[in-house]
């Protein structure tokens, strides 16, 4: 009976990782295909391929990606750009989903750096991502301070915490490293490995 209780948790921790990875990986391609795909559908009916939604989708943003660049769409869409961020209520929702777009895929990428931070009046540290260095343009006081997003162990969910620049380390570690030793609850401590750019 112990034998078969190993056998099956052994089978659980083979089996299942494999399935949510694949579950997640077919709820993504869904949703990016139907994005455009919905929209196909009725057009091409039987002649429809799952992912050609998708191909579509990324082929329409290339596309607009590269008409930004020119002086009568880009100008377009600047004006846009402008409008949005003058509408109340709209104006906060697409500066938030700009600004996270930017941190990501942007030149000045955010939780590129990993910062080792000391719980002020403690021996505590913990980890956390640099989101932003600067932040004498947001409120002029803060000009010695950094923005630090603290990520919560097993969740979605951080803080994001605003720490003078003295008392934050910046550690020579891959940001998906300390990001799987922070969502892990440290469980991946053997697997983290040193960045090999100084």
């Amino acid at each position: 009976m112990k034998r078969i209780l190993q056998n099956f948790i052994k089978g659980l921790l083979t089996i299942v990782p494999i399935i949510l990875v694949i579950y997640v990986v077919f709820k993504i391609f869904m949703f990016l295909d139907g994005l455009l795909g919905n929209y196909l559908k009725p057009y091409l009916k039987d002649a429809y391929i799952p992912g050609i939604g998708l191909l579509f989708t990324f082929i329409l943003i290339t596309i607009l990606g590269w008409l930004s660049t020119k002086v009568f769409t880009g100008t377009i869409f600047r004006m846009i750009d402008k409008l949005l961020e003058k509408i109340p209520f709209i104006k906060t929702i697409y500066s938030v989903i700009k600004d996270t777009f930017q941190s990501f895929l942007g030149e000045k990428k955010s939780f590129s750096k990993v910062a080792l931070v000391t719980i002020p009046g403690t021996e505590v540290k913990t980890i956390g991502f640099i989101t932003t260095e600067d932040l004498e343009g947001f409120y002029h006081p803060l000009k010695d301070y950094v923005a630090v997003y603290v990520q919560q162990t097993f969740q979605i969910a951080g803080v994001t915490i605003l720490i003078p620049k003295g008392q934050v380390e910046i550690i020579d570690i891959k940001p998906e490293d300390a990001m799987k030793f922070v969502l892990s609850g440290g469980m991946t401590s053997n697997q983290g490995q040193q960045s090999p750019e100084k």
